[in-house]
């Protein structure tokens, strides 16, 4: 089973430098999705919906907590 690294994707296309960058990051996942098999496809998804809930939850804790810190003010 591959292990796809997402959260490297996501830091370059935070750290992009423009929208064309950033679109040629999501050509690249674009591209090595294409390339799977359909098993690994569904691994792919599988993982991809595991790190999107990852990286809300992340979010929202880091929101929550900066919220409540502003308020206090």
């Amino acid at each position: 089973m591959n292990q796809y690294d997402f959260r490297k994707y996501h830091y370059r296309s935070i750290n992009a430098a423009d929208d064309a960058e950033r679109a040629a990051i999501n050509q690249e996942l674009k591209e090595l999705y294409a390339s799977l098999s359909e098993e690994e496809k569904n691994e792919f998804n599988r993982q991809l919906q595991t790190f999107l809930a990852r990286e809300m939850g992340r979010l929202k804790s880091d929101y929550e907590s900066i919220k409540g810190s502003t308020s206090d003010n």
